[in-house]
């Protein structure tokens, strides 16, 4: 959504002109959260602790536009991300896609003595596995989901420091949770079944967080004439081959993805940890730690895509004990989880963009320090009048 000048309004007036409910302000005033509930969404509660809630601007993914909540402690974040949507908005706006919610439950099997006809035996039972897996989980049938395949795999073999190990997976559609709950669940239940059928004893039973059959893909195309020119093209351009040579770079370059990808997920109540882990696993699947993002030159112009896990839930976890995760969804304005994954993708996009073109213009510090500066000068951090914040912001 575009709204020039939003930066410049009081917070009362930014409220109203994205025509906040008082009831909404009133939620917002105290961050959304009691210490009684507090207390009860973890263990040995002593307080609560407070992060700014921002609104990205200006972006349009798969033709909607968006206001974009976003909580986060690092300056020029939030900023950045609206200037580069909006230049992405100028070339028809951010398109996504995202895979069916399919999460993988992993059993660990150990002490198998003959790991090859363990293999086959699950196999050959995949059909009763997969039952016995839709009996225990008939609600997620009834909303569309359930398991839908099994695979097997050798870890190790006897001989070997860990003896027969193998790993049963259990994919699992969730629709519209994240997930862990419900596949950690159906792990544990069916660890005795498989553990029999392979001659072995459970080991671990847990979800992974590399949810590389729920990924999230994003595109996006900026006009050469509200990018800057050809010099800032090229630069960004160079900058992201920078990042597929050198992990280093790459490391540095997906910290940049992540700045708006979890912003938007610590504003929605979901479970950035668990993205965080993903990505970064999924950035290294060919054995080499590479980045998740890459832009190239088409025709005159700069594209970029981006591509990664994204295991996030609008039902359930915490968006049923915080508030403000539920209002950051109504202003969001999503419908499903998978649309949800499409426009934080978009926001990993936009942060991308604009921290490379960045570098490849004044450096990275100019637009950070200016608004850090602000940060820091404020009266209650720094002792500043409200002069002295102004003008050390200039």
């Amino acid at each position: 959504m575009r709204i020039p000048g939003f930066y410049r309004l009081s917070i009362e007036e930014r409220r109203a002109r994205v025509e906040l409910s008082p009831q909404a302000r009133a939620l917002l005033d105290g961050g959304g959260l009691d210490l009684e509930t507090a207390d009860r969404m973890i263990e040995n509660v002593v307080g609560l602790y407070a992060l700014p809630l921002g609104l990205a601007l200006n972006f349009q993914v798969n033709g909607r536009d968006r206001l974009v909540p976003m909580a986060i402690e690092e300056p020029s974040v939030v900023a950045a991300a609206s200037n580069a949507a909006r230049l992405v908005r100028a070339g028809g706006g951010f398109r996504a896609e995202a895979d069916p919610p399919v999460m993988t439950a992993q059993v660990q099997l150990v002490a198998v003595a003959d790991p090859e006809t363990a293999v086959a035996r699950i196999a050959e039972e995949k059909a009763a596995i997969l039952a016995e897996a839709e009996a225990l989980s008939q609600r997620l049938r009834e909303r569309g989901g359930g398991p839908r395949d099994v695979s097997v795999r050798v870890l190790s073999r006897p001989g070997e420091p860990d003896g027969g190990v193998i790993v049963v997976g259990i994919d699992v559609d969730c629709r519209d949770a994240m997930g862990a709950n419900l596949v950690n669940s159906l792990a544990e239940a069916l660890a005795p079944r498989l553990a029999l059928l392979a001659g072995a004893r459970p080991g671990l039973r847990i979800l992974s967080n590399l949810a590389d059959r729920r990924c999230v893909r994003v595109a996006a195309r900026v006009p050469l004439d509200v990018l800057g020119g050809p010099e800032v093209r090229d630069g960004i351009v160079a900058a992201s081959r920078f990042a597929e040579l050198d992990p280093y770079r790459a490391a540095t370059h997906n910290k940049g993805i992540m700045n708006g990808v979890d912003a938007v997920l610590l504003a929605t109540g979901n479970d950035w940890r668990g993205v965080e882990a993903g990505a970064h696993a999924y950035a290294a699947r060919d054995g080499r730690y590479r980045p998740l993002a890459v832009w190239r030159v088409d025709g005159n112009d700069l594209a970029g895509r981006l591509e990664l896990p994204m295991a996030v839930g609008t039902v359930g976890g915490a968006l049923r004990a915080h508030p403000c995760a539920r209002l950051a969804l109504e202003i969001l304005g999503v419908a499903s989880a998978a649309e949800l994954g499409c426009v934080v993708a978009a926001a990993g996009l936009a942060t991308n963009l604009a921290a490379l073109r960045a570098l490849a213009t004044d450096g990275i510090q100019r637009g950070h320090m200016s608004l850090h500066a602000r940060a820091t000068a404020r009266p209650a951090a720094a002792g500043a009048s409200p002069s002295i914040t102004r003008e050390v912001s200039k």
